[in-house]
């Protein structure tokens, strides 16, 4: 096939008319075309599933085998390439792996009927009623629904967000109140980081539905994204409250409990949870984490190595105990995750997660190469979920450094709100902020708080649905906005943000990614405080890409890729400073290890604050830490971890080539 005028709307049209040939029963035919499309485009996803469905009924099962597999290595959470293989798994007899092909594919995507239906068939005939009764209602469920809002539901599980809007939005406009068309929308908002507009949505669809389940727990996932944990505890209790035997209200109450700090409440919710459900798996890692957060490593531990006994292949708890930082797995334990890890019925959820508990697992027993060797894999499994585009963060940045001129900040000196409340520490993630974040969280006058959304929420708003070359949007619309607007977002930051915070004249602020928005906060606090916690681009870079951060922060699943955002972040940074001079204070992590006290007396002169000893004992602070460097931080400064990426030096050089000579020599 010779695509000669539009390739991709050639390709659409010949896979229409091989879906055409499928209705059809005309199975070789469209398996030629379907040849056709995959020799110009040999990764088209859509030609590849069909292809495998026309092999299975052609009864080519060693090619539809091939050709599924091609496609799980593509997109492993491919819900309907799982429906597939167990449609094809059924038919060659072989149950037992059909049913788990049909329970990976309802993991992946749970609006597939098919799958649910098939699990509830093949339950019953192993005699495991009450999984098939689930299995049918699921289905059932999804029979119910209106073909669009099913068809909704696919797109979003299979990452075609603009589509499914597009359909719900549809939808909606014929049936503005269908509470499940709201429900789906919403979703579609918070994975796009459209928090207001999610909450609008969601809080809407609860008050006209307050008894929907579903839309209930949807509302409080939302209020905690929007890290307003008052609200969310109290739709939690409301819920509790109306059966406190449910051990899912139980277990819902306790996460929001957990994230209002009331661990002991939320601990105690998290033992109901385990009377009723002992050694449920979801509830110990739960609870490990709450343990963790208030400080009780040991018991912890405990926690989530019960999680791993009894169920084997769980690797948010082994990912857990990784991320402790400061635990080594038993040899018997490393032995348990590479045998789960080498299932080919693993999840994809568990297999990233074993995957970088894997990589730990080895940095700790010296095996660097096998150890980059399982970082590599999680962060390539992590890469292909992700929608991140490196070339569309860098103008993004860059668009930052062009429209916010030093002339901008001349003309609208002495607008936005005057309140010197809040220090921002910025940067990039694992550069140190949670140190620095500890050492001033330890003095009197300043509480620790969390990373805060509410700026990153506002360049949303601000952006308004624009592309970020748009004239009219954000940073551009900057330039409009009155004195009184300005004043007004500085005062909702400060009202949005008193939940979090105690008695102390100032606050911190450690969103990361608020560097990317300086000419914002200047605009609307301009007494504010800003610190840029820096770290040596190597370290910083390799010790981003060995997380596996619980959302977002996508840039960090390549080492082209944290390097290329680490080097648009150190030139929008210079700008920061030509354009707004002293305004930042930059603080070195290295500088910090070999000698805290000088770094901490400069931190607190820069925020004209005395200097107390309790900065320097930080690690004797008792308070929550929700980071990746929670248990680190409670123990004195460790030198050790300074040059640690030169034990991976022979995989590194995408990273530095990334980085340029030029970062690499400052």
């Amino acid at each position: 096939m010779r695509f000669l005028k539009d390739p991709d709307e050639e390709i659409s049209t010949a896979l229409n008319t091989a879906q055409s040939y499928v209705y059809a029963g005309r199975f070789n035919e469209a398996l030629e075309l379907l040849s056709e499309v995959l020799a110009s485009n040999a990764d088209n996803i859509d030609a590849l599933y069909m292809r495998a469905v026309c092999q299975r009924y052609a009864k080519q099962a060693d090619a539809a085998r091939s050709t599924l597999s091609r496609l799980q290595s593509l997109v492993p959470e491919f819900g309907r390439a799982h429906q597939e293989e167990g449609h094809l798994l059924r038919e060659l007899g072989q149950p037992a792996l059909a049913l788990a092909a049909y329970q990976l594919a309802c993991q992946a995507n749970p609006a597939l009927e098919a799958s649910w239906r098939a699990q509830a068939s093949l339950l019953s005939d192993e005699g495991r009623l009450q999984e098939s009764a689930h299995a049918k209602a699921q289905a059932d469920r999804l029979a119910a629904l209106p073909n669009e809002l099913v068809a909704a539901t696919n797109l979003i599980h299979e990452g075609k967000l603009l589509k499914a809007e597009q359909v719900c939005k549809s939808f909606l406009r014929r049936d503005k109140h269908n509470i499940e068309g709201m429900r789906l929308l919403a979703d579609i908002a918070s994975r796009f980081g459209v928090l207001d507009d999610a909450e609008l949505l969601i809080s809407t669809a609860h008050r006209l539905a307050p008894k929907n389940i579903q839309v209930h727990l949807d509302h409080i996932q939302i209020l905690r994204k929007r890290q307003k944990y008052a609200a969310a505890l109290e739709q939690a209790k409301a819920l509790y409250d109306s059966d406190p035997a449910n051990p899912v209200f139980q277990s819902q109450y306790a996460i929001e409990n957990m994230q209002s700090n009331r661990f002991d409440r939320a601990l105690e919710l998290f033992d109901e949870v385990l009377k009723k459900l002992p050694n449920d798996p979801a509830t110990l890692t739960s609870r490990g984490h709450a343990l963790k957060t208030y400080g009780r490593q040991d018991e912890a531990i405990d926690s989530y190595r019960m999680a791993c006994k009894v169920k084997p292949d769980h690797g948010d708890a082994y990912y857990a105990l990784a991320n402790l930082k400061t635990y080594e797995f038993s040899t018997d334990e490393l032995s348990a995750m590479e045998l789960q890890e080498a299932r080919s019925d693993l999840s994809y959820h568990n297999r990233i997660h074993l995957c970088f508990g894997l990589g730990k697992a080895y940095e700790d027993k010296h095996a660097f190469e096998k150890s980059f060797g399982y970082y590599s894999r999680g962060n390539e499994l992590k890469r292909v979920q992700s929608r991140y585009d490196s070339a569309q963060m860098t103008d993004e940045l860059r668009m930052q450094s062009e429209v916010c001129s030093a002339k901008l900040f001349t003309d609208r000196q002495g607008s936005g709100h005057a309140a010197a409340d809040p220090i921002f520490i910025v940067g990039l993630p694992r550069a140190g902020s949670t140190l620095l974040e500890q050492i001033l969280a330890s003095h009197s006058q300043i509480d620790g708080t969390l990373e805060l959304p509410n700026i990153l929420a506002l360049s949303h708003r601000l952006r308004a649905g624009q592309k970020i070359h748009s004239k009219t949007g954000y940073p551009s619309i900057l330039f409009d906005l009155s004195d009184e607007q300005l004043e007004s977002f500085g005062s909702a930051y400060l009202s949005e943000t008193r939940i979090h915070r105690e008695s102390a004249p100032f606050f911190i602020d450690k969103m990361p990614n608020n560097f990317r928005h300086i000419g914002l906060i200047q605009l609307i606090l301009p007494n504010a405080k800003i610190i840029d916690a820096r770290r040596n681009p190597m370290a910083c870079c390799f010790s981003g890409f060995k997380q596996l951060f619980a959302e977002g922060q996508e840039f960090t699943y390549g080492l082209q890729e944290v390097g290329t955002y680490y080097r648009d972040y150190v030139e929008l940074m210079d700008h920061w400073a030509n354009v707004l001079p002293g305004k930042v204070l930059r603080i070195q992590y290295e500088d910090v290890v070999a000698d805290l006290e000088k770094q901490a007396r400069r931190l607190l002169d820069y925020l004209e604050l005395p200097f107390e000893k309790s900065c320097i004992d930080f690690h004797k602070t008792k308070r929550s830490v929700r980071t990746a460097s929670s248990e680190q931080v409670r123990q004195p400064i460790f030198k050790g971890g300074l040059d640690q990426w030169r034990n991976y030096e022979p995989w590194l050089n995408p990273l530095a080539q990334a980085l340029g000579p030029e970062l690499l020599d400052r």
